[in-house]
């Protein structure tokens, strides 16, 4: 199902019009005024590539995972209202307690990367996968998924993984398997299994459009199947933009997220999950220059945040994430006034069932992490 008919079937509303001209100043003093009166009660995780006039009324900033995490370590909070994307919604549903309200401001704000990999489509596959190499796979999924698909890899023995830990979490895998089924970013896992020393020619593409596999080769060579999946946003980094870089100024530093292209990272002198990115050019010396592929409001906060060196956009035409965008101020702002009214809107529920599976995999990754 995708988030069109998931909103569509839950009967979610949209932001009411008067939302759209009410001034920015007065917006932020109402948000500030409905945070400080309801305290404790609510709670506002905020991803790191939110917007800034979402960011500013973050109680906590991260990535997905870590903000889900200390949700579900916020028993005093009612409501949680969640500044991200959709499958991050999820995930701090599974992780929060029953009583907790997870909430998402907008429900159009869902990810490209999760949509591409639906569980019709991945049990179809996952079918024929097994009647091509027998049982020798172990799903895992990039926590950029749906609950869905977490919870289809649960069942299946797989566990999930994040950016920071894909590389502990496929050596993990290969004790339990020969083959390693990735989801649903192709990138993320071609990138971990190369630096893992396993060669690109033992790595096919499993297309799920066309249910085939993209592979010339014997297929019993093959140790690791990857999702055609991929973020909009970091496959638009290219070849080109390193090579403009290297000619304009050699002295830049090119640091890009894992879930470029396996030509990009290679090209570059630092690739890591966006906590590393953030800690890198944290501690960078004063006066260094740093190029950087991944999204644009993070990248703009990192210029901001670093006058005393040079950071900009690897990819000088990239534009913010469009879903991640969704969240803005006036969603904030009808988000909190509802629940000043007692009142529920855009909550996200995940099903029992599927819950208790993708906490599964959740949970055998936290365990070795």
């Amino acid at each position: 199902m995708s988030l069109l008919d998931m909103i569509q079937n839950s009967g979610q509303q949209m932001l009411p019009d008067h939302y759209k001209s009410i001034p920015v100043q007065e917006m932020e003093t109402r948000v500030r005024k409905i945070k400080e009166s309801l305290g404790s009660k609510v709670f506002i995780p905020g991803h790191h590539y939110q917007k800034d006039e979402v960011i500013q009324f973050a109680d906590v900033t991260g990535d997905s995972l870590q903000l889900a995490q200390v949700s579900a370590k916020n028993s005093k909070a009612e409501y949680i209202v969640f500044c991200g994307v959709h499958f991050m919604a999820e995930t701090a549903d599974i992780l929060t307690g029953d009583g907790q309200k997870v909430i998402l401001p907008d429900m159009r704000a869902g990810c490209s990367m999760a949509d591409m990999a639906n569980i019709d489509q991945t049990e179809r596959g996952w079918e024929e996968m097994q009647q091509a190499v027998g049982d020798t796979i172990i799903p895992l999924t990039y926590v950029n998924s749906t609950a869905a698909i977490k919870s289809f890899v649960g069942k299946n023995g797989g566990a999930t993984v994040t950016s920071s830990n894909a590389k502990k979490m496929l050596e993990w895998a290969f004790t339990q398997k020969e083959r390693i089924l990735f989801l649903p970013d192709q990138h993320l896992g071609r990138n971990t299994a190369y630096d893992l020393g396993i060669p690109l020619d033992q790595m096919a593409v499993w297309d799920p459009i066309l249910e085939r596999f993209e592979y010339d080769g014997d297929l019993d060579k093959i140790r690791v199947i990857l999702w055609k999946g991929h973020c909009s946003v970091h496959e638009n980094f290219t070849i080109g933009n390193v090579e403009d870089i290297r000619t304009s100024d050699p002295e830049v530093n090119i640091i890009v997220h894992p879930e470029c292209s396996r030509e990009v990272v290679a090209l570059s002198d630092y690739a890591g999950s966006t906590k590393y990115i953030i800690e890198k050019i944290s501690n960078a010396e004063p006066g260094t220059k740093w190029a950087v592929g991944t999204e644009m409001n993070l990248v703009n906060r990192l210029t901001k945040q670093h006058s005393d060196k040079k950071v900009f956009s690897l990819n000088p035409q990239m534009c913010p994430c469009l879903t991640m965008n969704r969240i803005d101020l006036p969603h904030l702002l009808w988000t909190m006034e509802t629940i000043e009214k007692g009142d529920v809107l855009n909550q996200i529920k995940v099903d029992s069932e599927i819950s208790k599976w993708a906490k599964v995999a959740l949970e055998r990754m936290l365990e070795r992490v």
